[in-house]
């Protein structure tokens, strides 16, 4: 297959699934869809290596990583990040959940081994799926060393479709409140004025046209190259993934005026970067063959439902005690499934399916992204990969 035919295919996929959104008004996420047909064609004729094909090695994907999240850490600031505590303890107490009702129903049903495999790529990432791939493979565990992986491919599809219908409930009250007058409007200008707040302190004195595109570019990967660099120099004391540090040199840099907000959209490169970084998700299906799907599918459902459960559980206990809506406590749980960029996805595709009013779209931004960016942070980026260090000691 010729690089273009590739990447009108793999793009087509994406489209496809976007039309979809925007038929749907969102009740079927993009992601979904996307993930569905890239599924189909690994299984009939796509070549296993069609997104590197495309142009996104994965060397292209990370690099795009760095940069995406830098720019993520520009949405938040200090204040944000202090007021998301709430969010912190939904975002743990679902992953409690998960923990405890797959150590306790799931390993009764498939195994303690099983489960043991399924916790961290369940509330994780790729990084903490190849930990217990290999550990499992170490172990003499081949099939479970498939299971780690294929587990970490599959959960979108239970979290994309329930976070999709979790927001879409969440938007509707709040702007159901913002409507009435029940949801204060100072109380949105203040959020609003902590997103929107455009200043470059550091370049006060710099002429707009010395702004350009390649400026931007450079003073976000010099931001993100920091991040890396930090993770490096603190690796002998303690293991931080470069791309939590990432999140939070972004808040700083935007916090001390040397990153303006949503840099990578204003240096037009927030797009191609969104794209490039799906590609390299779906690209993760390629390991999911039919065989190998038919000879894990109970432990692999079995092992979703359970964990989604016990995290709908724990997060609606939570949500009550810290007093946030149930919906808005269970969508922040359910980032631990997919992370980013899916919870960014996901959030914007259900806002913009609300309401066409642009007042309303940044209210409902203001209330709903920064949860689901710092749940999706703190579950996928920093606390699977600690669960998969200690859960990898004991196969």
């Amino acid at each position: 297959m010729s690089q273009m035919l590739a990447l009108v295919i793999v793009v087509l996929i994406l489209l496809i699934g976007d039309w979809v959104a925007i038929r749907t008004k969102a009740w079927v996420p993009s992601m979904f869809i996307s993930a569905v047909l890239f599924l189909i064609g690994y299984w009939t004729f796509f070549p296993k290596e069609i997104v590197s094909t495309a142009g996104i090695p994965s060397v292209v994907a990370t690099m795009l990583m760095y940069l995406l999240i830098t720019n993520m850490g520009t949405l938040l600031s200090l204040k944000e990040l202090k007021a998301q505590w709430k969010t912190i303890l939904i975002a743990l107490s679902g992953i409690v959940g998960i923990i405890v009702f797959l150590l306790g129903i799931g390993s009764l049903i498939f195994g303690l081994k099983t489960m043991i495999v399924a916790i961290p790529p369940l509330v994780g990432g790729v990084v903490s799926a190849l930990i217990m791939s290999d550990g499992a493979n170490a172990a003499g565990l081949t099939s479970l060393a498939v299971f780690a992986i294929v587990i970490y491919v599959m959960q979108g599809f239970a979290g994309y479709p329930i976070t999709s219908i979790m927001l879409k409930k969440e938007g509707n009250r709040l702007l159901k409140k913002y409507r009435s007058g029940d949801l204060e409007q100072v109380e949105a200008a203040e959020e609003l004025a902590v997103t929107t707040e455009p200043k470059l302190k550091l370049f006060k004195n710099l002429p707009e046209k010395y702004n350009t595109e390649f400026f931007k570019f450079f003073r976000l990967s010099l931001v993100a190259f920091l991040a890396y660099l930090v993770s490096t120099l603190v690796a002998p004391i303690v293991s931080i993934s470069p791309f939590v540090l990432c999140l939070l040199f972004g808040i700083i840099a935007k916090s001390i005026g040397f990153l303006e907000k949503q840099v990578l959209q204003k240096a037009n490169g927030f797009g191609f970067a969104i794209m490039g970084l799906m590609l390299f998700i779906f690209d993760g299906l390629k390991q999911a063959t039919p065989s190998m799907m038919l000879e894990i599918i109970l432990p692999l459902v079995g092992a979703i439902v359970i964990g989604v459960f016990g995290m709908y559980i724990f997060s609606f206990i939570a949500g009550k005690f810290l007093k946030v809506s149930k919906e808005m406590a269970f969508a922040v749980s359910l980032t631990a499934l997919y992370g980013f960029p899916a919870d960014y996805i996901i959030t914007n595709e259900v806002i913009n399916s609300l309401t066409n009013d642009e007042k309303e779209k940044e209210v409902l931004t203001s209330h709903m992204l920064p949860p689901m960016l710092v749940g999706g942070f703190i579950t996928v980026t920093i606390v699977s990969v600690i669960l998969a260090g200690i859960f990898v000691s004991f196969l």
